[in-house]
């Protein structure tokens, strides 16, 4: 145990050193250093391959997600990577942050990423008694959206949130799923106030997260009940370029099938566990180098009825796999494709290496905690 100590001691001096001569802020996310990229390495060999594999994995809490009890555990044994946080009031919120937080340091494990679905039309669900804001489609300026952003932001950080699975960035308010959701129907107003939104929330450093990737806006159906087609072109594809040349950190996939699309078909799969989707078009075309992260894996039909959904999702190339039904099966089925497939494991490998360099930038791998 003091040998594990003074290694994260050491990794965390690196990473501290680094931070006196240079910005060490999310939005230096993508900023090639050697000594940042050395530190993420001595982390990862520190871990073994479950250790490695449970960074990719983020499990729910609050009323809505797993019980409490089930969560802890989770953490006890060193399970999870992170936490999505649904219904609930900011109390409980910010008194279970804190309870898993005093696990993690005290078993010296790497720290957790706390999320929540913090969008303007959802963030009062989300944080029950806070004061009611407008919902995203009423933004309708560059100006309200940093303000809204701001203001949500605020509680995200006093309560210990680090990521914001928000803006969606779907174009249309229409959609069955999506509602008000939208910033609209007008795809370069789309565009502009989720650069916005983006730009403001990174800014105070929680990360932005783009969502429903390739587009959830215009499609009939909610992906909740059912699975929903894109039949044809990517109509809605296009927003994605100038937000991660803007420096999303972030992208969350649809679970959505695309079909009659001779370039970009899923083969009857979600787009979500599709590889011609996660890698081919968002990693390999558009370029984008930030975490790529499922929509909900258990209680979405358009996914749920897909055997092994967590595992093909990691196979396309997710990052993080957000609410698995079973988070030791789904750690234990990669496990034994990473035996049998060499590059399977180098991929896993550099998703891993990327959360935790995430995890440095947000400071929670740093020289006051270890």
């Amino acid at each position: 145990m003091k040998k594990l100590i003074f290694k994260y001691i050491f990794i965390a001096s690196c990473f501290f050193t680094y931070g006196q001569s240079k910005k060490t802020s999310i939005e230096n996310f993508y900023d090639y250093n050697p000594d940042i990229e050395h530190a993420v390495d001595l982390v990862f060999n520190s871990l073994n391959d479950t250790t490695r594999v449970a960074q990719m994995i983020i499990t729910s809490a609050g009323e809505l997600g797993k019980p409490n009890d089930v969560v802890l555990d989770l953490v006890e044994k060193n399970k999870i990577g992170g936490i999505v946080f649904l219904k609930g009031t900011k109390e409980n919120h910010k008194n279970l942050i804190d309870t898993l937080n005093a696990i993690s340091n005290k078993s010296n494990q790497i720290p957790l990423l706390f999320s929540i679905d913090a969008e303007p039309s959802l963030v009062n669900g989300r944080l029950q008694g806070t004061s009611p804001l407008i919902n995203t489609i009423d933004i309708k300026t560059d100006k309200q959206a940093d303000s809204i952003a701001r203001i949500i932001n605020n509680q995200l950080l006093d309560i210990g949130f680090h990521q914001n699975f928000a803006p969606v960035v779907d174009v249309s308010p229409l959609n069955e799923a999506i509602k008000d959701r939208s910033f609209g129907s007008d795809k370069k107003q789309v565009v502009e106030l989720s650069k916005q939104f983006i730009k403001t929330t990174q800014s105070q450093g929680i990360v932005a997260t783009a969502k429903h990737f390739p587009g959830h806006g215009l499609v009939k159906g909610d992906t909740h009940k059912k699975s929903v087609y894109i039949d044809g072109d990517l109509k809605e594809l296009d927003v994605y370029p100038p937000l991660i040349e803007a420096g999303v950190l972030s992208i969350m996939m649809a679970h959505i099938t695309i079909k009659n699309n001779p370039t970009y078909s899923t083969n009857g799969l979600p787009a979500s566990c599709s590889k011609n989707i996660v890698t081919g078009l968002l990693k390999d075309t558009l370029g984008f180098k930030g975490i790529v992260i499922t929509d909900a894996l258990n209680i979405m039909k358009a996914v749920t009825i897909i055997n092994n959904a967590p595992l093909l999702a990691s196979k396309a190339g997710n990052d993080m796999l957000l609410m698995p039904i079973d988070e030791t099966e789904t750690i234990n089925s990669i496990l034994e494709e990473m035996e049998q497939d060499e590059v399977y494991k180098q991929q896993v490998y550099t998703s891993v290496k990327k959360i935790i360099r995430l995890k440095m930038y947000l400071g929670l791998i740093n020289k006051n905690e270890l």
